[in-house]
């Protein structure tokens, strides 16, 4: 049995406790009493009745009882005072108040402790990931203060709804369950979605904490939860910055589940399921790779003409064979990615993919970093928790001979979205960057980082071979390159320039010469 409370999930067969992702200590008695705590949640236990359970009925005395329930408040982050969790009746017992969803063997469904109201009929669920934001527990005892949690709740509504592959449920809907104890399943029936996220916002002693979870509404299985700190200081901007850094989570983890479970409808031929499938493929950084993602986003956009998603997808394949020297044609390549990206941004002219991707390569091919520059930060703009248009911003203001504004790109793409598909092309640009900042040290870790990322990625194993030769650690940059010629046979120096290489990266282009890489 699984015991899943806010961050919390205790479990009875392996007795462990887990916050999120991460296994929290916890003594034998302390998890006992805790686990007797919360199966019998229903009603008030006695003191006799936790020595029964948890010490055999031994004689206990009442400090070491009260030493054992401090204990098992502070592991799940309750106190005393404060007694969210674990509630203290005088002369009466003790009981469990938090809200609690089991769940009964591996895949099985959760079984939530109140309902909402009866059943009502379910929607079906549309042909993209939803997600309902559910108004957040105002924990802090104060009714006055439900207006920051609601902001909350506004922000990162917000926020996801930005994201051109969720389907996001409006802030009106998601806030007829104010104040009702729910059902996450019933709440996906009714709203029609596929993930719901919940949280609590506490404040005390000038902090506020807030703590959220992504749960699958058909199994009410918790995805992922984590918890956000800051000081009060400035409500307002510590709001945004809570807001960015929930959205920021939830989004690539949901990108991610999506992208598994497409791999596991194999009959599903939708544009939306063509498009998931090409993703990995892209991503892996290798010539078949780029075909395989390309045929999938075609087929996509025969099935959806206006589908921008495919578009997006499939201009960016067009660039990546361009850029990688996988194609005998580089100028058709390129007309013909520079469309698919037009076409994306016609049908929707604030898409950040679109827009991040057309700034990328009108400064590798146009050589206009003015228009290029621009087009970038319309993307953040647009969405500024989009991972991918951070990335591609980087990558612009790095041939735009903007190095200190390329990294800081790099950086928000990397706290952003720090396990993101892109890494490996985020830390190798973040290395090109260094190396012309004349960073040669801090350019060799983005460049090993990358390489463990994609250990056939040419782009790493450039910056390496550049980094190392440019400090005279002759031995390395000259293995760095050999890595290079074996991942991409027919480099040459002229040739990387041609197709889109940092042609006024001067200090890159003299390690490539030092390292003794093909002019």
């Amino acid at each position: 049995m699984r015991y899943h409370f806010e961050e919390f999930a205790l479990d009875t067969d392996r007795r462990e406790l887990h916050r999120g992702t991460e296994m929290v200590s916890i003594a034998p008695q302390v998890f006992d009493l805790l686990d007797y705590l919360i199966r019998n949640r229903e009603r008030v236990v006695s003191k006799e009745d936790l020595i029964n359970a948890v010490w055999n009925g031994r004689v206990v005395s009442d400090a070491a009882l009260t030493t054992r329930l401090n204990v098992a408040r502070s592991v799940i982050g309750d106190s005393g005072d404060e007694q969210r969790l674990i509630k203290t009746l005088q002369r009466k017992g003790f009981r469990f108040v938090g809200t609690v969803l089991e769940i009964r063997g591996p895949g099985c469904t959760a079984v939530p402790d109140d309902r909402v109201e009866p059943l009502k009929s379910a929607l079906a669920l549309p042909d993209k990931p939803s997600i309902a934001v559910l108004p957040f527990r105002n924990m802090c005892g104060d009714p006055d203060q439900d207006y920051f949690a609601d902001g909350m709740v506004d922000e990162i509504t917000t926020a996801l709804s930005r994201f051109k592959f969720l389907f996001v449920i409006s802030r009106n809907s998601s806030f007829t369950y104010k104040g009702k104890a729910v059902d996450i399943k019933q709440v996906g029936r009714e709203l029609g979605v596929r993930y719901v996220l919940e949280g609590s916002v506490r404040k005390a002693a000038g902090k506020v904490r807030i703590i959220g979870q992504l749960i699958d509404a058909a199994t009410g299985v918790h995805l992922w939860a984590d918890r956000f700190e800051g000081d009060l200081t400035d409500m307002f901007a510590l709001q945004d910055r809570m807001t960015e850094s929930v959205v920021s989570a939830i989004a690539p983890k949901m990108f991610q589940i999506e992208i598994s479970l497409a791999a596991r409808r194999p009959n599903d031929l939708s544009a939306y399921d063509l498009c998931l499938r090409a993703v990995p493929h892209l991503t892996s950084r290798a010539p078949g790779g780029t075909v395989e993602a390309l045929r999938l986003a075609s087929r996509a956009l025969e099935i959806d003409p206006r589908y921008g998603f495919a578009a997006t997808l499939a201009g960016t394949c067009h660039f990546v064979n361009a850029g990688e020297g996988w194609t005998a044609d580089p100028k058709s390549e390129i007309a013909e990615g520079l469309r698919l990206l037009r076409l994306a941004i016609r049908i929707d002219e604030n898409d950040s993919e679109a827009l991040s991707a057309l700034g990328r390569a009108t400064a590798m091919w146009s050589c206009d970093f003015d228009t290029a520059r621009e087009l970038a930060d319309r993307a953040v703009s647009s969405n500024p928790n989009a991972a991918d248009a951070w990335v591609h911003r980087g990558h612009t203001y790095l041939l735009a001979g903007r190095p200190e504004e390329a990294i800081r790109s790099f950086e928000r793409a990397i706290r952003i979205s720090p396990f993101d598909r892109l890494l490996a092309s985020n830390l190798a640009g973040m290395g090109f960057a260094y190396i012309e900042l004349r960073r040669f040290d801090e350019a060799i870790v983005a460049g090993r980082k990358a390489r463990r990322q994609s250990p056939s990625y040419a782009a790493a194993h450039r910056c390496l071979a550049s980094a190392f030769a440019l400090l005279g650690r002759d031995a390395e940059a000259h293995e760095a390159a050999a890595r290079v010629i074996e991942f991409d046979p027919a480099f040459t120096i002229s040739g990387w320039i041609a197709r889109g290489g940092q042609s006024n990266a001067k200090l890159v282009i003299e390690g490539f010469r030092k390292a003794g890489l093909p002019e």
